[in-house]
């Protein structure tokens, strides 16, 4: 059974969608501020949209851009880490989508590159 687009996610359910250890997220908690998920009877962790959404963002930087935790955290706090629209963005299955126009706009920078580089 999948869950509503907006449902509160477990610990357990995210770790899984990202394919991380519960304890990384836990780790992230104590080194990023804004992430602050609801915590009920026996410290059972419920994460909101903005929650999965910061996770996310967190997961990409550290995962995929190569960012360290320190260098995470100041992009986060200075929003240089906010993906911008029409960037490469993971969907819930772990695919990436590109907005429609991207595609051709790195083609055309490919050619004014190739073209000065005389090739």
């Amino acid at each position: 059974m999948e869950k509503a687009e907006g449902a509160f996610l477990t610990i357990s359910e995210l770790a899984g969608e990202l394919g991380l250890p519960q304890h990384i997220l836990r780790y992230w908690e104590t080194r990023f501020t804004q992430l602050r998920p609801l915590q009920r009877s026996g410290n059972r962790r419920y994460y909101r949209p903005a929650d999965v959404a910061l996770v996310r963002q967190i997961n990409h930087l550290l995962n995929v851009e190569g960012f360290t935790v320190r260098g995470a955290q100041k992009a986060l706090a200075d929003g240089s880490g906010i993906p911008s629209p029409g960037v490469a963005m993971a969907t819930k299955n772990g695919e990436s989508t590109l907005g429609a126009d991207l595609l051709p706009r790195l083609e055309a920078i490919r050619a004014v590159l190739a073209k000065a580089i005389g090739e």
